[in-house]
Parts: structure tokens; sequence; C-alpha cells
């Protein structure tokens, strides 16, 4: 929810970036890299890929639909975060990471439509991990 949240506030229309994400990549965001505050690369182009992915991760996620790839792609998300506002670990980031990764080694589960599509290949684990 709470990527899905952030990514709607992202818009004002289908596809037009709100002011207020406009400004929040031009000119407050900035990369905290080894002690040193870096602009965001191409700010227009992450916020715009930013938005589209809190949107469109979340709702793959709710539906277990490439459920492994979405947690993956929300765990790379959650380290920009992470190195954006360094002071939210605790709170938000790392449980954020901490289920992006159970998700990422378990998958979505027995309703999920990766197993409803793709039977038990969707749910294939690694050699001794438990089932679910």
């Amino acid at each position: 929810m709470p990527f899905y949240r952030s990514g709607l506030t992202k818009w004002d229309g289908f596809l037009q970036l709100s002011g207020g994400a406009r400004y929040l990549f031009t000119q407050e965001f900035k990369l905290h890299i080894l002690g040193a505050e870096y602009a965001y690369p191409a700010p227009i182009l992450s916020a715009h890929l930013a938005g589209i992915a809190e949107i469109v991760l979340p709702i793959l996620l709710v539906l277990g639909l490439g459920t492994r790839f979405a947690a993956l792609a929300l765990l790379v998300m959650t380290a920009v975060i992470q190195i954006t506002v360094p002071e939210g670990w605790a709170n938000f980031h790392l449980p954020w990471a901490a289920m992006a990764l159970t998700l990422m080694c378990f998958g979505g589960g027995r309703l999920a439509l990766d197993t409803l599509l793709f039977g038990d290949a969707a749910r294939a684990r690694p050699r001794g991990m438990p089932s679910v």
C-alpha cells in the first residue's frame, strides 16, 4: 500500500506528472552515496519510472502475477529510496526489504495467478527450502 499510495501522488492525469513530483525529483531528492549528495540522473524520467512502478508493481503483487519479479523490482526501489532518504531505514525500508525478500523466496502462494496459470512451476523453490 505505501508504494501504491505514493504512486498516486505522482500523477495529475494519465502519464501527467504532478508538479510536486517534478519538484521533488528535480530539486529536493538527492542520492546520498559515500557521504556526498548527488542529484538524480534524468530526474523527470526517474519520476515517471518511479510513478509507473509504484502503481503497477503493487497491483502485480496483489494479483500474484509475476510475484518474484515485482518483489525484486520493489526491493530495488527500496534500495534507491534508502539512499535518497537514509534516515528511514529502521521504520520503513528494512520492513519493506524483508517483505520483498520473503516474496522473492516463497512466491505468491497457492492462490496467486502465477500458480493458477503456470501450476507448480511458478512455486518452484531451491532445494532445501521449506514448503509453504
